[in-house]
């Protein structure tokens, strides 16, 4: 028989689905009563039939705005429902949301508007001064929209509130005719010249990194977690969220989190899982109720970010909880690698395996693949992978390939890894960080760990300074 008599019809990611942007309202089928989100700053606890009813709300107040076809919903908040209602209203109307860090400088958020260029702007009161400046600096043709300080001090904005126009109306909407392919989420990461990128997160993206999420970290409908990223951040979306979402399980999230309030909702939530960046792992164990707070609700926990020291691990294994470290990068999803089971404790310092659905390489300066043990750039392809940044070729280019397709699907993470007889991937540290001395390679992030791992180290840096007789050497 012809090979051609095997082909599809039509490409799973580019065929249109009705429930694509629509998913809110098929997780309110399935769970309609079980808690989904929980607003710890409110104390206020939202079911997915509430989640869909709130989402139907903002649905139609976004096409008023004309928030449809691809058109950009950007927000500068911190963590609170109405994010996660814009997400989902986003989804029914075709419209891609663009978180925007409030922790910017006015000149980098005005470059970020400017460029993401959305039909709506959703500020958060605190935070309207600050954007008003950045507004001061671009050209934008944008409606803008408050939100309320919700139990704290109210400040005074001159814009409409979005809570306050949405209609009451919170029936069913017609979802726009979407397919995987198409944009859902705008997230910004670091970029080579200073200024943030726009990563584009297609809903197939969010889908299938939930999938692997799903199968790698063996996820549960009745799983708990505190949300402790920014919703800024891939932390704040891809990491947990929206994978526990399409799960039915429980996402808790406040304005502020510290060490202390994370232990506290550890207990009083009985989370179950709980992902943090060292830094916040580390100041949990130094806490004081760190010896009192009952842990045992957590199955497992998993930092990320950057490494996480030894002393920090087996204060958390002490304790009986199973933290291990992960790997994630926003253009590829971000979850990437995991921990099989029973994995052995002597490979604490790696990030694990490729997940079910990620092909991995290490590669060297030409692109072609190291020797096993040897540092090479770590290379990731995943149907959860971006193609690119949003108006930014020279980006796009350096990151996924001339032709925006990760040159035949590989993914430049930038990160110099090395691989074991085991198949467990070791992060060694930046390339762009990475210095020649004495003709060796060091990578800053190994010196650096080794300096930590002292008890009188609160934290390190090492970078490399001209040197006479070595050419460069580190300073810390």
């Amino acid at each position: 028989m012809p090979s051609e008599a095997f082909s599809p019809v039509h490409g799973h990611s580019a065929r249109p689905y009705d429930w694509v942007g629509a998913w809110s309202g098929k997780r309110a089928e399935l769970s309609p009563d079980r808690v989904g989100l929980v607003d710890d700053t409110t104390g206020r606890e939202f079911t997915y039939a509430d989640l869909d009813a709130r989402a139907n709300r903002t649905a139609r107040l976004l096409r008023t705005h004309g928030v449809e076809d691809g058109e950009r919903v950007a927000v500068v908040s911190r963590n609170r429902p109405a994010l996660v209602d814009l997400f989902f209203a986003c989804g029914k109307t075709g419209g891609v949301l663009a978180p925007l860090s409030h922790r910017l400088a006015p000149g980098e958020l005005g470059e970020l508007l400017a460029n993401v260029d959305p039909a709506l702007l959703v500020v958060e009161a605190p935070f309207v001064a600050a954007v008003d400046d950045a507004l001061a600096s671009v050209d934008l043709d944008a409606t803008v929209r408050a939100l309320p300080a919700e139990g704290e001090q109210e400040a005074a904005v001159d814009y409409p509130s979005l809570l306050e126009e949405r209609p009451a109306d919170d029936s069913p909407v017609e979802t726009a005719d979407l397919s995987m392919d198409d944009p859902a989420l705008f997230l910004h990461t670091g970029g080579s010249t200073g200024v943030p990128k726009e990563t584009v997160l297609t809903h197939g993206g969010l889908l299938w990194n939930s999938f692997n999420t799903i199968t790698a970290w063996g996820l549960r409908e009745d799983d708990t977690t505190p949300m402790v990223f920014p919703m800024f951040h891939t932390g704040g979306w891809n990491v947990l969220t929206l994978p526990l979402f399409h799960m039915g399980g429980t996402v808790v999230i406040a304005r502020e989190f510290d060490p202390s309030e994370v232990l506290r909702l550890v207990e009083s939530t009985r989370a179950s899982v709980l992902v943090a960046v060292p830094a916040v792992l580390r100041m949990m164990t130094e806490h004081d109720d760190w010896e009192t707070t009952d842990l045992s609700s957590l199955r497992f926990a998993k930092s990320g970010g950057g490494p996480c020291r030894d002393a920090v691990l087996r204060a958390w294994w002490d304790r009986g909880v199973d933290l291990s470290q992960g790997y994630g990068l926003t253009e590829c999803g971000p979850n990437n690698f995991t921990m099989p089971d029973s994995w052995p404790r002597e490979k604490a310092d790696s990030v694990g395996v490729p997940a079910m659905h990620v092909d991995a390489r290490v590669v060297d300066d030409s692109g072609e693949e190291v020797e096993e043990g040897e540092v090479g750039e770590l290379e990731l392809a995943s149907p959860h992978a971006a193609d690119r940044y949003w108006g930014n070729e020279a980006e796009t280019r350096e990151t996924f390939g001339p032709t925006g397709d990760a040159d035949g699907g590989w993914v430049s993470t930038g990160d110099l890894v090395r691989v074991d007889e085991a198949g467990y991937y070791y992060i060694e540290g930046r390339k762009k960080n990475m210095f020649v001395s004495g003709g060796e390679n060091v990578y800053p992030a190994a010196v650096e760990n080794a300096l930590t791992d002292h008890r009188k180290v609160e934290e390190a840096v090492v970078i490399p300074i001209p040197d006479e007789t070595w050419g460069r050497s580190g300073r810390r």
